[in-house]
């Protein structure tokens, strides 16, 4: 039995074909013109493998959405109700269900949520110091995201009772995990949130939008702190760590280092509150590569690395005598999204 797993955005699509747990499969298209054409793009690759079922990854489940769900007509409906949370995101997610649907009529569609993993967070995690009712009647609380991608960290580390999982790529999210549940997390209503991030501010005093719609309209606001702010407005030069570390002496390098790896050793020692990690775990594309930031951040922590391991993207790169282990582990969200519509 087949399982297609699809990733989409709003102009890329990645795709991944398993039988079983067993990689068939798997590609990333990119500048698609419609999510219809890239999915007959990947059919083309695929050939004729026959397919029994398409899970897609949506990022924004709410609360209503806290497990796999067999796509209908109904939840299709409510998905959609939801693109308001995750405005740059859930739209392209549903937009390619639907062209699957339409592509692949014969196979049972699910929808696997980002936020599903986090469903788990206690009161005292997820709620804002808001007036409860906005929480009651409006849902604004804590979500989280990069649920498969932590979720898939847990089974990896599942040996250990309390660990801190640091997915850093484009976006950045930490969860703290207890006996392989979500119990704590940084990002929040919406991805926004936490350290900053490739072009996002990450957490902000949110007086300073206050301080900027006196100037300027909101869509520029929200321009500013989701496309222009992070690594990108930060370094004056990219979005892209590796065009950071090419040029490792700049200024603007150097600022984005010192802060972004300040900010994510607060956030992990934050996640002490729920006691001490046992390992804790870097992944996603910056974190299973650069290891100039891994080093950065465990300095912060105070937490010895084996340097030749950590340089080599080991897969354990702590040293002998550090009390918490750390793990570069090599994150896969499409297999994990496999494992739940098993």
């Amino acid at each position: 039995m087949s399982t297609l797993v699809i990733n989409a955005g709003s102009s890329s699509l990645r795709f991944a074909l398993f039988d079983g747990e067993k990689e068939l499969n798997r590609g990333h298209i990119d500048r698609i013109k419609s999510h219809e054409e890239a999915m007959r793009s990947v059919l083309k690759i695929l050939k004729d493998q026959k397919i029994d079922k398409v899970g897609h990854r949506v990022v924004h489940g709410g609360e209503k959405f806290t497990k796999p769900t067999k796509i209908n007509f109904l939840n299709l409906r409510q998905l959609e109700k939801l693109s308001e949370l995750a405005p740059l995101h859930n739209p392209a997610n549903i937009a390619c269900i639907k062209a699957a649907r339409k592509v692949l009529p014969k196979a049972t569609h699910y929808a696997v949520f980002d936020t599903a993993f986090h469903s788990t967070l206690p009161e005292k995690a997820f709620l804002y110091g808001l007036p409860y009712k906005l929480y009651k009647k409006e849902g604004i609380r804590r979500y989280g995201f990069h649920g498969t991608s932590h979720e898939y960290i847990a089974g990896e580390l599942k040996k250990y009772k309390k660990i801190i999982s640091c997915h850093i790529g484009n976006g950045v999210s930490v969860t703290a995990i207890q006996n392989g549940k979500s119990i704590d997390t940084s990002m929040g209503f919406t991805p926004l949130e936490g350290p900053m991030m490739g072009t996002r501010s990450g957490t902000i005093d949110p007086a300073i939008i206050f301080h900027l719609a006196k100037n300027r309209p909101m869509a520029e606001i929200e321009k500013i702190l989701e496309h222009e702010s992070g690594f990108k407005g930060l370094s004056e030069i990219s979005s892209d760590i590796r065009d950071l570390w090419a040029k490792p002496k700049s200024a603007g390098t150097l600022r984005v280092f010192d802060v972004f790896s300040y900010q994510m050793a607060k956030i992990i020692l934050g996640m002490y509150a729920n006691g001490q990690p046992a390992a804790i775990s870097f992944t996603a594309g910056i974190g299973e590569n650069a290891f100039y930031l891994r080093s950065r951040i465990c300095k912060y922590l105070n937490i010895d690395l084996d340097e030749k391991a950590n340089k080599a993207n080991a897969h354990e790169i702590s040293s002998k005598k550090s009390k918490v282990k750390v793990f570069v582990i090599k994150t896969n969200e499409e297999l994990q999204i496999a494992r739940k519509i098993a």
